[in-house]
């Protein structure tokens, strides 16, 4: 193939195909260039995201469980509803009716599987998006964080 066939071909398709003397087929220089620059690309965009992934300290398991939110704002005391979607040992996951603030001080009120009572534990708004708020827990008594620990433990046997 001639030079100016080449070019007219990597102008059109970014790139050509040609046998080279012992018949190997070959991709112009243009879709390999093409090629390592889109590969480059994604392992920058993977080092910029594992750059700011936070990894948690404890994992996360599935809970649906009706709760309350009790907060104090403009004054008063309030009170919302909501489900929440995840827990782990230092925190939950959950859908509010409620307005929050990150950094708002709250206190949980949580049934959990294998409490015959919900516990009451106080907590910061640590994530708000939309209506999905995810809080860490301040002050757990050894009896609360132990509750909190088997009730994970159950939650990883059934997922």
């Amino acid at each position: 193939m001639s030079n100016e066939k080449k070019a007219r071909g990597a102008a059109v398709g970014g790139g050509t195909r040609w046998a080279d003397k012992a018949g190997a087929d070959k991709v112009g220089a243009g879709k390999v260039a093409a090629g390592k620059a889109s590969a480059a690309k994604a392992a920058a965009a993977k080092a910029a995201e594992d750059k700011f992934a936070t990894k948690r300290r404890f994992p996360r398991f599935t809970l649906d469980a009706r709760l309350q939110v009790k907060m104090f704002q403009d004054g008063e005391f309030r009170t919302c509803w909501g489900r929440s979607t995840e827990i782990g040992q230092d925190g939950i996951g959950a859908t509010l009716t409620g307005n929050l603030a990150t950094g708002e001080i709250v206190t949980l009120e949580i049934p959990l599987p294998l409490t015959p009572y919900p516990i009451k534990v106080r907590a910061i708004v640590r994530f708000c998006q939309g209506l999905r708020y995810g809080f860490e827990f301040l002050t757990m008594n050894e009896s609360q964080r132990d509750t909190v620990r088997r009730v994970c433990q159950y939650l990883a046997t059934r997922q």
